[in-house]
């Protein structure tokens, strides 16, 4: 599986899914200018996977993109060929200490897991040497793909609009640091990990078809609701890792697009944007003008 798939399901697994809901009804949007007296850029939440059927998208991010002259992604997509990416992704989300799978989730957990994968065909003992978040990775891409869910998202449409027309892009992390925030998914709690991600996966469709109707509305507070406090309440190490770590690490970079001669878009994953922590919220207590485009 390609490297930016594994990131992305990952991130999506955690945030948004996909599914279709009217825009013409909608108010507002996952788009929002920022801005410092006269100077602004503007920040969208996305959701990393999309059906074609999605497409277009709301119109205000369009807006956004033929406003601004530099795309700002998480980080950089590597190429569907770049097979020196999918070699460190996979070499991160092994085992390379003799642990196995076996070893590390109880044997009730294990069976749990075996049982998910049966009807799949997959023995659990072929993917033995690996750490429980690729195994959360696999159950995510056939999720996606029984729900008919799998495709393209907001962040590989943009990046591939900004290549065809020449417009600059500049990151907010290392495809490195996304590696390990997913091979260290479940660290010291790996039979809670796998027990709350088989949970969500129950009700699959319908829970992530209420959250990208969140996200199409501009919802934040609903978004908050779906996505981030569950994350928050359930698993608070990787919330921290996830969201307020990253989104605080991010906030200086976002100040210092301030000043420039370049006006920006910033593109993150929805739930980057809902909560208390959110990046939104970081440049409001910072002084920073914060407005939903409608």
């Amino acid at each position: 599986m390609k490297l930016k798939t594994l990131v992305t399901r990952c991130c999506t697994a955690l945030l948004l899914g996909s599914a279709l809901v009217s825009t013409s009804a909608m108010a507002q949007s996952s788009v929002w200018k920022v801005s410092k007296g006269d100077d602004y850029l503007y920040i969208g939440g996305t959701v990393h996977l999309l059906p074609p059927s999605a497409f277009p998208l709301p119109p205000e991010f369009d807006k956004a993109y033929n406003a601004t002259d530099t795309l700002v992604l998480e980080a950089k997509m590597p190429a569907a060929d770049d097979t020196a990416a999918q070699t460190a992704m996979i070499q991160a989300m092994a085992y390379t200490d003799g642990r196995k799978l076996s070893e590390v989730l109880s044997p009730a957990v294990y069976q749990q897991v075996s049982d998910y994968f049966a009807p799949y065909g997959v023995q659990l003992q072929q993917l033995d040497g690996y750490k429980p978040g690729f195994i959360i990775l696999q159950m995510l891409s056939l999720e996606m793909m029984k729900a008919q869910m799998a495709g393209e998202g907001v962040d590989v449409y943009f990046d591939k609009k900004a290549q065809a027309d020449g417009k600059a892009q500049a990151y907010l992390e290392t495809v490195e640091s996304q590696i390990q925030l997913l091979a260290n998914m479940g660290e010291g709690y790996e039979d809670a990990f796998i027990r709350m991600n088989l949970e969500q996966f129950g009700d699959f469709k319908s829970y992530f078809s209420a959250m990208i109707d969140a996200w199409r509305a501009g919802d934040m507070a609903k978004l908050d609701e779906l996505a981030v406090q569950p994350a928050r309440e359930l698993d608070p190490v990787l919330y921290q890792a996830l969201f307020v770590n990253r989104n605080q690490a991010w906030l200086p970079q976002i100040q210092q697009m301030f000043g420039n001669a370049q006006k920006e878009l910033i593109l993150v994953g929805g739930g980057h944007l809902a909560g208390e922590h959110s990046v939104l919220a970081l440049l409001e207590q910072a002084g920073y003008r914060v407005e939903q485009l409608k």
